[in-house]
C-alpha cells in the first residue's frame, strides 16, 4: 500500500480505502493488459497449471548449508505469493511465500531474461500476487537462497492489496477474514496445523486401544445428549421440524447397544446459546464410549489423549502458550469431590441431602444468582462451587460426583446417595471434558427423562425431551459404559493459550 501520510501521522480509514480503491483500479489495468497479452492461452490472467518442480520448503530443507554466493547447477520451478518486491534498474528481487510460510528470494535479472521480459515484471507484478518461476537455484552475496529467474509468470492476478506485513492485525480482522490471518501471521498457520496434529493424535490414542470411529446424524427429530438450547430448522422433504444435534450421545450410546464396544466420533455440534472467550455456538466435539469400563477408567483414558495430544504438539507434557506461560500437563491429576470440596470452600458442610432454601440463601449471601424456573438443588450446588472453587484450580482436575439431578444420563453412585458418577475436567480455569458412568438401566432413564421434561415445562429451554427411540435401545440391554466428551477447541486452547475464536478456523461472526 503507498504511503502518502506525513511522518507519524496515522492514515485514516477512508483515505486507506480510497487507497484501496485505487490499487484495484491499477491492478485491473494490469488483469486486462494480462488478457490481451495471453489471448490465446489458457486461463488467461488465471492460468489453469504452471510449472512447479520443488516445494519452497523442500528446497530450503536441501540448501539450507549453501554457502553464500555459491551455485549448484539445478534448476527448479517453484510458485509462491509475492510479500516483499524491490526493483532496480538490472535486477529486481521478490520473496516469494509458500501456504506453509516458508520463502525463497526469486531474483529477476536483464542478463538473465532480456529487457523485454524484465520491463513486464516492473510493470505487472504486484504484492500478493501468485508467481511462478524457474531457474537455478543458488545463494546470493548476502546468503539468500534464490532462486535465478530464466522464465516467468504470474499465476494469479490479486486485485486487492496485502496487508501491511509489518502491522499486527487487529482481532477482528484476523477472525472475519481468517485467508489474509493465514497469508500475514505465522501463528495463524502454526494454529491450522497444531488443530491437525491434535487430531491426528487422538485418533491414533483410539486406534492403539481399538476404538471405531462412526459419523452419527447432525440433523435429528429429536435433540439430546446435553443439556442445552438447540438451533431449529425445517426440512421441506419430511415436512418437520428438525434440529441440529447438541451432542452425539444418544446414537453413540446406540453404537454400543448394537455390539460396537468403543466407539468416538469427532463432530460438529451447535448449540443457539451465548457466544464468549470458551463458548461458540458451532464448535467441534470429541465423544467416547468404552463398554465394561466406568467413569475411573474413562478419566484415565482422557488423560492419556490429552497428554498424548501436548507431546504431538509440543514434544512433551508441558506446553507454552502464546503469552509465554509454561502449563504442565504431565503427571497424574488430582480428583476431587464436588461436595467436599465446595464443602471446605464455603466453610460449611454442604450434602446431596442439604435443603433447597438453605443453599439459596447460601447464593444470596454471596451474589450468585440462579433464575427460580431452573433453581434445583444440583443447579445451586453447581453454580456455588464454581463460585467458590473454580478460580482455585491450577493444574489440570478432575472434579468428581456431581448431583443427580444436573446429570440425566449417568449412573447413581454406586456408594453415595444423591449424586451420580460424573466427573468434569477443568484445564486453565474451564470446563475441557465431562466423564460419566452411564446410565444403562432404561426405567431409571425414562424416569430421568420424565423430570427432565418437567423442568421444560416450566420454562427451562436446556431441558431434555423424552426421546422413545433411544430408551427402545437400552431396552434390548446396554452393558455398562464409560463415557466422555470434550471439546475439540478448548484442548486446541489448553495446549496453545488462545482464545476459541482463535483456535476455529473460520468462526462464526455477525
Amino acid at each position: 500500500m503507498t504511503d502518502t501520510t506525513l511522518p507519524g501521522a496515522t492514515p485514516s480509514d477512508e483515505d486507506i480505502l480510497e487507497d484501496v480503491h485505487e490499487q484495484k483500479a491499477v491492478r485491473l489495468a494490469k488483469r486486462e493488459r494480462l488478457l490481451a497479452e495471453r489471448a490465446d492461452a489458457a486461463g488467461g490472467a488465471y492460468p489453469v497449471a504452471v510449472p512447479v518442480t520443488d516445494t519452497i520448503a523442500g528446497l530450503r530443507a536441501r540448501y539450507a548449508d549453501l554457502e553464500a554466493g555459491a551455485e549448484t547447477g539445478v534448476v527448479a520451478s517453484v510458485a509462491g505469493r509475492v510479500v516483499f518486491s524491490r526493483n532496480t534498474g538490472k535486477l529486481c528481487f521478490a520473496a516469494l511465500q509458500a501456504g506453509d510460510g516458508s520463502r525463497i528470494q526469486a531474483m529477476v535479472s536483464l542478463a538473465e531474461v532480456g529487457e523485454e521480459s524484465l520491463q513486464a515484471w516492473k510493470e505487472l507484478v504486484d504484492l500478493g500476487d501468485h508467481v511462478s518461476v524457474t531457474g537455478q537455484v543458488i545463494s546470493s552475496r548476502r546468503g539468500e537462497l534464490s532462486i535465478m529467474v530464466s522464465s516467468w509468470r504470474i499465476a494469479a492476478k490479486a486485485l486487492l492489496p496485502l496487508p501491511n506485513l509489518h502491522s499486527e492485525l487487529s482481532e477482528e480482522t484476523r477472525v472475519r477474514s481468517r485467508f489474509l490471518d493465514l497469508i500475514v501471521r505465522p501463528q495463524a498457520r502454526e494454529t491450522v496445523l497444531t488443530r491437525a496434529a491434535v487430531n491426528a493424535s487422538l485418533r491414533a490414542t483410539f486406534a492403539e486401544r481399538g476404538f471405531v470411529e462412526v459419523e452419527t446424524p447432525m440433523l435429528q427429530v429429536q435433540h439430546g445428549g446435553a443439556a442445552a438450547r438447540p438451533f431449529v430448522t425445517h426440512s421441506n422433504a419430511f415436512d418437520t421440524e428438525l434440529y441440529l444435534r447438541i451432542a452425539p450421545e444418544l446414537f453413540l450410546k446406540r453404537a454400543v447397544v448394537g455390539g460396537i464396544d468403543r466407539v468416538f466420533e469427532i463432530n460438529r455440534n451447535f448449540r443457539n446459546e451465548g457466544a464468549d472467550s470458551t463458548h461458540s455456538p458451532e464448535f467441534a466435539m470429541l465423544e467416547s464410549y468404552q463398554a465394561y469400563t466406568d467413569y475411573h477408567g474413562i478419566a484415565d483414558l482422557t488423560q492419556t489423549l490429552v497428554q498424548n495430544a501436548a507431546i504431538a504438539v509440543a514434544g512433551s507434557t508441558t506446553v507454552t502458550w502464546a503469552d509465554g506461560t509454561v502449563y504442565d500437563l504431565g503427571g497424574q491429576w488430582e480428583r476431587l469431590s464436588m461436595y467436599e470440596s465446595l464443602s471446605q470452600a464455603a466453610g460449611r458442610e454442604i450434602t446431596p441431602q442439604t435443603g433447597l432454601a438453605e443453599l439459596q440463601a447460601l447464593a444470596a449471601e454471596v451474589g450468585v444468582e440462579v433464575p427460580e424456573k431452573v433453581a434445583t438443588h444440583g443447579k445451586l450446588v453447581e453454580e456455588l462451587w464454581e463460585h467458590f472453587v473454580k478460580g482455585s484450580l491450577e493444574r489440570p482436575t478432575f472434579v468428581m460426583d456431581f448431583p443427580v439431578d444436573t446429570s440425566p444420563l449417568v449412573r447413581e453412585h454406586r456408594s453415595i446417595p444423591g449424586v451420580v458418577e460424573k466427573w468434569d475436567l477443568y484445564v486453565r480455569g474451564f470446563e475441557l471434558a465431562t466423564g460419566y458412568s452411564e446410565l444403562v438401566d432404561p426405567v431409571i432413564q425414562r424416569e430421568r427423562f420424565v423430570e427432565q421434561a418437567k423442568l421444560a415445562a416450566r420454562g427451562d429451554d436446556e431441558a431434555m425431551r423424552v426421546d422413545e427411540e433411544f430408551l427402545r435401545a437400552l431396552e434390548h440391554g446396554m452393558p455398562p459404559t464409560g463415557g466422555m466428551g470434550m471439546g475439540i477447541d478448548r484442548l486446541i486452547m489448553a495446549i496453545t493459550g488462545l482464545g476459541i475464536r482463535e483456535t476455529i478456523l473460520f468462526p462464526l461472526v455477525k
